[in-house]
């Protein structure tokens, strides 16, 4: 009886323990790359066992919210092409990757409460506060995508005091935002007079439209809508019959 009454409470901790983190890294007060404390720091702290803590540590691994590097530590896990076939981009890597050099403009910023259209773009409650972005992404100084944002600042705070006139909001959003689900539509379209004006085409040149929405703990964080040229851009996944390749 007393063996049971331990292994409850210990089990109790463990859960304990596993939801203050889980809550951190969930709200986003622990971004991407955000280092977990040290076993030392969560055994002083929850006044465990090693052994609690790595068990709590090992779990979370698993359920892939966060990386341990050996004699670096744990940290809150970045997403990756391993848990969804489409990756989620970031363009100013994406381009740089190509031997490209990199620019970037915002060309629209307006922030307004919800309208019935915006919630149709991105599922929030009436009379959220949204920040709206148009932003051109430029290779080698011509046009590489153009991105219509949608960011949910109720749901992501700190993006209020971020200036988007020189931060690509995708790279700030994957590196200070964790995110729990995504959901990716594809498609191709020509391009109508205000999206080849930005990417500098004929109207009506056929692009390809990736459109996307993240959620965590299921709040809406931010809807994107992305056109590239149709020359521009490849979708490349390798799989499995089990799942995405890796």
């Amino acid at each position: 009886m007393e063996g049971g009454t331990a292994k409850g409470s210990a089990d109790s901790l463990n859960q304990r323990i596993r939801a203050d983190i889980e809550a951190k890294i969930l709200t986003g007060e622990w971004g991407p790359g955000h280092r977990i404390p040290f076993e030392h720091e969560l055994m002083a702290e929850y006044g465990c066992a090693r052994m609690t803590v790595s068990k709590v540590l090992s779990a979370l691994a698993e359920a892939g919210l966060i990386e341990r590097r050996r004699r670096a530590g744990s940290f809150v896990r970045r997403p990756s092409a391993q848990s969804a076939v489409l990756q989620i981009p970031d363009i100013k890597a994406e381009v740089t990757a190509r031997g490209e050099i990199y620019a970037y403009r915002c060309v629209a910023e307006k922030r307004r409460r919800a309208t019935r259209e915006d919630r149709a773009a991105i599922p929030v409650p009436a009379g959220t506060e949204l920040l709206l972005l148009t932003c051109l992404h430029l290779a080698d100084g011509t046009p590489y995508a153009c991105e219509e944002r949608i960011i949910a600042l109720d749901n992501v705070p700190d993006a209020r005091a971020v200036d988007f006139s020189v931060e690509p909001p995708g790279t700030w959003l994957l590196h200070h935002v964790a995110w729990h689900e995504a959901e990716h539509h594809i498609s191709a379209a020509g391009a109508d007079q205000r999206i080849a004006d930005l990417l500098d085409l004929p109207v009506g040149t056929a692009c390809l439209v990736l459109e996307r929405t993240t959620w965590r703990s299921g709040a809406a964080l931010t809807a994107v809508r992305v056109w590239y040229p149709g020359d521009r851009q490849r979708l490349v996944a390798r799989f499995t019959p089990a799942g995405p390749g890796r």
